[in-house]
């Protein structure tokens, strides 16, 4: 039963905003990390929708923290707030304010920015305005670690992404017959893969598994007992999976036949592929070599040019009197007064009110699967160019096509990536949203103060809820913004940058580094891009976004946060007016 039942508007405010942000994490923040996977077409968006539907949930619900620090990163000392415990109170709720709302404007104009960072950048202007500069903690344990992650966490997880990408690029791709070397190196990549990001749920994403006692033996036992698990599984049913689906173009194989194994070598002659069969899909279709686009560029039609030059009136035309004219035009302007009823009209007169159950649905149907729908790689492509967006055909130009096939065998990997990062993600950046509104909970539940606030668990499931309808809902935006507009992807470039952000995120945490996912995956592929050896195949300007957009999250959620903490504390009252 709550005990300070005079702040419940504060605690009502606070579940509003809570769930605002973690709506802008799920669109902004896990929109960012599978943008790379929709923009190699290794997943489509409703795939990629799906498969991060049921790992963020889980990753929150399952794994995620039951005990989350009252203030991130420990700018602020809670011990200041022992007197006044409410204050702290509406401190978290102006800082979740200032948080989602930066996080909205963001999100709307397509700005990948770290959800991380903005919460603590709310919990600074908090901390300013009730504590003033000497009560936020500037040092290495905290602000500072903000400044340090712009260059870090990028800096580390490009090199990553570079050496992983290099040497699939020469050790695979290049190779004269580059199928049987990615089947002969798949297994490895399978089992470093799984290996990584056992680690990363080891270290980072389970927090409420308490594997923080575990012996460096039992890690590494874990470690190695999943990589070479995956390892075996692959090599016995995965491998010959392909070997008759792709090396042998065998079409009436589905991907339910991995499960016999062995069995598939034995399978009889492949018949007959009939016309129009796709074994593999192109992962470069739409993306043109450079001697493609120079052929592409054909001069104008010279019956353009008779079409700009002016036009000399007809002699029959001039010759008519004005009062034929003027009758003309009479009957003209009495046709224009006769409006027809436009197509959207006539539809909506044949389907009904829009109360109508059947309107009603189509309407919901809209409003929740409306980005589901949308072809997320051809907006990226064909999309309206702006400044930041620059001439994407010509970059795609510079970066050099790879044999389908081998690609087709990344896709599978990068899932692997993506759906375990994801996993990871839910079950760590939930508490950007329910750190504080668990802290106004505690409050406002007990009115104690503690620097580590319990997280039931039906808020868990609220802040995942929350997460998922906004990747569903408005998830596109952001990745429409990125991937193939910052440079070209493909299965095996994507895969190379999943995994070059898992193993800076590893590292890091080990390290106690100051990282952030955003930073991380943004890192990872300008560090792929920068393989092709042409600088030009980046998009710098949509770097240069992305860097303002890090640079300006801290100042403008603490403002944001700051100023609406100082006007209400600092408000004029009924009898304290003066």
């Amino acid at each position: 039963m709550a005990v300070l039942h005079q702040f419940d508007y504060i605690f009502a405010i606070g579940m509003t905003f809570a769930f605002l942000d973690a709506w802008n994490i799920g669109a902004n923040d896990v929109a960012n990390s599978f943008a790379t996977s929709v923009s190699s077409r290794s997943l489509t968006l409703k795939q990629a929708m799906l498969i991060a539907t049921v790992c963020e949930f889980a990753g929150a619900v399952l794994v995620g923290a039951r005990v989350a620090d009252t203030i991130r990163n420990k700018v602020l000392s809670v011990a200041a707030f022992n007197k006044e415990p409410t204050l702290l109170m509406l401190g978290m709720m102006c800082a979740l304010i200032g948080s989602s709302t930066f996080l909205t404007v963001a999100t709307k104009i397509g700005l990948p920015v770290s959800t991380t960072h903005c919460i603590v950048g709310g919990v600074v202007g908090v901390g300013i305005a009730a504590l003033g500069a000497d009560g936020v903690q500037w040092g290495w344990k905290g602000v500072a670690q903000i400044f340090a992650a712009w260059f870090v966490a990028p800096a580390i997880a490009g090199c990553f992404g570079a050496i992983v990408f290099s040497i699939t690029k020469y050790g695979v791709l290049k190779r004269k017959d580059p199928f049987k070397a990615g089947l002969i190196q798949i297994p490895f990549y399978f089992a470093l893969t799984s290996g990584i990001l056992t680690m990363l749920i080891v270290w980072k994403g389970a927090a409420s598994l308490s594997l923080s006692g575990w012996t460096a033996g039992q890690i590494c036992g874990c470690i190695f007992g999943v990589a070479l698990g995956v390892m075996a599984l692959c090599t016995m049913f995965f491998l010959p999976y392909l070997h008759r689906r792709i090396m042998q173009e065998d079409w009436t194989v589905k991907w339910y036949h991995i499960f016999y194994g062995p069995l598939l070598l034995r399978r009889g002659p492949v018949p007959e592929k009939p016309r129009n069969t796709q074994i593999v899909q192109d992962y470069y279709r739409g993306h043109l070599t450079k001697e493609q686009l120079e052929a592409s560029h054909i001069p104008e039609d010279p019956i353009n040019d008779l079409e700009k030059s002016p036009k000399i009136p007809n002699a029959a035309s001039t010759s008519r009197s004005s009062d034929d004219i003027s009758a003309d035009n009479a009957v003209g302007a009495h046709i224009m007064d006769i409006k027809p009823k436009s197509l959207a009209q006539e539809e909506q007169r044949e389907l009904g009110p829009w109360y109508t159950p059947m309107n009603l649905y189509r309407k919901a149907n809209y409003l929740f699967f409306r980005g589901v729908n949308i072809d997320v790689v051809s907006e990226q492509t064909h999309g309206k160019n702006s400044f930041l967006s620059g001439d994407i055909a010509a970059m795609h130009a510079r970066t050099q096509h790879f044999d389908n096939k081998t690609e087709h065998m990344y896709s599978f990997l990068q899932v692997l990536t993506a759906a375990t990062s994801s996993f990871a993600h839910g079950a760590n950046d939930v508490s950007n949203a329910l750190g504080p509104l668990s802290a106004i909970f505690l409050i406002w539940n007990s009115g104690k103060l503690s620097s580590k606030s319990p997280v039931p668990v039906w808020l868990l499931v609220y802040g995942a809820v929350a997460i998922v309808i906004g990747l569903w809902t408005y998830g596109y935006n952001i990745m429409r913004n990125l991937g193939n507009r910052l440079t070209l992807h493909s299965p095996s470039r994507g895969f190379s940058m999943e995994l070059g952000s898992a193993l800076t995120v590893v590292m890091a945490t080990r390290l106690a580094l100051p990282i952030s996912t955003t930073q991380c995956i943004t890192g990872a592929t300008v560090g792929v891009g920068l393989c092709t050896g042409d600088i030009k195949a980046i998009n710098w300007r949509m770097v240069a976004w992305i860097y303002m957009g890090w640079i300006i999250t801290l100042p403008c959620t603490g403002i944001i946060a700051g100023c609406l903490m100082g006007i209400i504390i600092n408000a004029p009252q009924w009898g304290h007016a003066l």
